[in-house]
């Protein structure tokens, strides 16, 4: 589950281990005592700021933020880690109350969970009640509900998963969502375009629908146009992009649209694709695939076998071979 992943990640990044969280290293400026100036050396303050002698034995603050940034330390992130995991690491140093145990919830914004084998997206997650961003690309999600979403989320990525059907993600959604990734996964129209309306997501800004098995241009751009504020759409690699008139189509049926297909849309582009939205019989629910050979080796040429002198009462042998391509 992602709740599972979610807690093996926090241990992961060591928020209650040297360098970060409380020990010996730093437990003068986290105790209960009255400092010389009689304020408290508590979490009111920034640690980072307080400028009273660090006692034998411990760090500052500066020397234990340098472990976390240089990336020769052995406590170093990886490269391939999140600014949020960064962030956490750096409250860890200057505020570790603030990330111990259930308090990381109130603080956390971004969750990334990539690869992790992640097969359910459970309720645990409601915990979570400030997450903007959730990224769960790469995993073995087939449905998720959004009873179990955060309704604060603005960003949800589920690409290369195995996504067939949104009607459990789309009731309701999360009511602020700007953005929905659904790359390579395995959604089908028609029976999914219904789910793609400004009746379940009215803030959309960018969609995925990548590499999925959408054939029916017609009825998804139908439902695409009511979201009004749609800019950045992606929909290569679906058999509807093997249209010849797709991007025309495309184009001039949703003109708010900024980008297609990682391409942006221009005045000159707009202008000579205008109308063709009014032209749905050009519009042939049919493509050509042409596949061209540059070179076969080992295969003998049939040609050569089969030239026979003018008048010749042999028998003649005819060779053919057959060849195929998996799409």
């Amino acid at each position: 589950s992602v709740s599972a992943a979610f807690w093996e990640h926090l241990r992961h990044l060591g928020l209650q281990d040297f360098p970060c969280g409380l020990g010996s290293w730093n437990k003068s400026r986290f105790n209960a005592c009255t400092n010389p100036c009689g304020g408290q050396l508590g979490l009111g303050k920034d640690p980072a700021r307080q400028e009273e002698a660090v006692p034998l034995g411990e760090e500052s603050p500066d020397v234990l933020m340098e472990l976390l940034s240089d990336r020769h330390s052995p406590w170093a992130l990886l490269p391939d880690c999140s600014p949020q995991d960064q962030h956490l690491r750096e409250l860890a140093v200057l505020a570790p109350e603030l990330v111990h145990g259930s308090n990381v919830f109130q603080v956390l914004r971004s969750l990334r969970i990539v690869g992790k084998g992640v097969e359910e997206v459970d309720e645990g997650l409601l915990q979570l009640q400030q997450l903007e961003e959730l990224i769960l690309s790469t995993n073995q999600i087939s449905r998720i509900t959004s009873a179990n979403l955060p309704r604060t989320l603005k960003v949800l990525e589920l690409c290369c998963n195995v996504v067939a059907d949104l009607q459990d993600l789309c009731a309701p959604p999360p009511p602020e969502l700007q953005h929905l990734g659904l790359g390579y996964n395995r959604l089908c129209g028609p029976s999914e375009d219904k789910y793609l309306t400004a009746a379940f997501w009215p803030n959309l800004v960018s969609l995925d629908l990548s590499f999925n098995n959408f054939t029916d241009l017609l009825g998804l751009v139908s439902q695409l146009s009511s979201l009004q504020k749609l800019r950045i759409l992606l929909l290569q690699g679906n058999p509807l992009a093997l249209i010849p008139t797709y991007r025309g189509f495309l184009v001039d049926s949703l003109p708010r649209l900024s980008i297609l297909d990682d391409i942006h849309i221009g005045p000159e582009e707009r202008h000579q694709f205008q109308g063709l939205a009014r032209q749905p019989e050009l519009i042939r629910s049919e493509a050509q695939v042409v596949v061209s050979i540059g070179e076969i080796k080992g295969v003998p040429d049939p040609s050569t076998r089969q030239q026979l002198e003018v008048g010749s009462e042999a028998p003649v042998i005819t060779y053919s071979y057959c060849v195929t391509y998996k799409f």
